[in-house]
């Protein structure tokens, strides 16, 4: 298996229970069609790999989205991460033989279930005079610094920087905890991801059963409302679930 390379490949979407419930047929990436290719009890999902490179640009990460959404609607996938090639029918057949014990594990714990993202920031102007007004203690350690209108020494200024990376570090568990204690109840797994950005507070990935989606929304709303308006909850989803699943795709 190898990833964005070329001719005479076939492209993989997911690998699914066989016989795949969904109608296949559609059109993938390149616009070519999308079938699958069986062994035992699990079918990969693919389409003739394009020809030459596949970057990952923006009609191309659509096609490969909006794939995923058809087969998601019918029944349970192990998504396959953007970009991923075969050199043929042959490989993939290989790959099935070989992972069926833990791909079926896998589908048997994602099963009926999607991945919903939240991703919670600070929502204020700007975030180290947030902390400063919201921490005594970063207060005095900014004023001492600043002290008689005098420019700060870089020992000061790097003692600041430090305490201000440890309190927002603190701040992000503290709100982590809390976030994921409140929407234990409806998810069947959470999972926090590394904060992309300073002013993200928490980016979880929550598997959660198809039936509880309406619970799960009502649950980060209620989640929400233990916060003030500093913070800024932001929920995306149905998607594949990415995050909860991992497949051995070597050769």
């Amino acid at each position: 298996m190898g990833k964005h390379s070329a001719k005479g490949g076939l492209y993989l979407y997911a690998v699914a229970a066989s016989p795949v419930a969904v109608t296949l047929g559609f059109p993938g990436i390149d616009g070519k069609p999308v079938c699958a290719i069986s062994s035992g009890r699990l079918a990969a999902i693919v389409s003739e790999g394009p020809n030459g490179k596949i970057r990952p640009e923006r009609r191309n990460l659509a096609a490969h989205q909006e794939a995923l959404k058809r087969l998601m609607q019918t029944g349970t996938i192990l998504p396959a991460a953007f970009g991923i090639i075969a050199d043929g029918p042959g490989a993939i057949e290989r790959i099935l033989a070989r992972e069926q014990k833990a791909f079926l594990e896998q589908l048997n714990r994602v099963m009926n279930k999607v991945e919903m993202g939240l991703r919670v920031t600070w929502d204020v102007p700007n975030i180290f005079e947030y902390f400063v007004n919201t921490h005594p203690e970063l207060r005095l350690a900014r004023d001492r610094s600043f002290r008689n209108h005098r420019e700060p020494s870089q020992d000061d200024k790097i003692e600041l920087g430090r305490m201000f990376d440890r309190m927002l570090n603190e701040d992000r568990e503290a709100c982590t905890e809390k976030v994921m204690t409140l929407l234990a109840g409806c998810c069947s797994e959470i999972q926090p991801n590394p904060c992309r950005s300073e002013r993200e507070v928490m980016h979880l990935a929550c598997l959660v059963g198809c039936d509880k989606r309406g619970e799960f929304e009502a649950a980060v709303f209620e989640a929400a409302k233990q916060f003030d308006n500093s913070f800024a909850f932001d929920y995306n989803g149905p998607w594949a679930p990415h995050n909860f699943v991992e497949m051995n795709l070597s050769l």
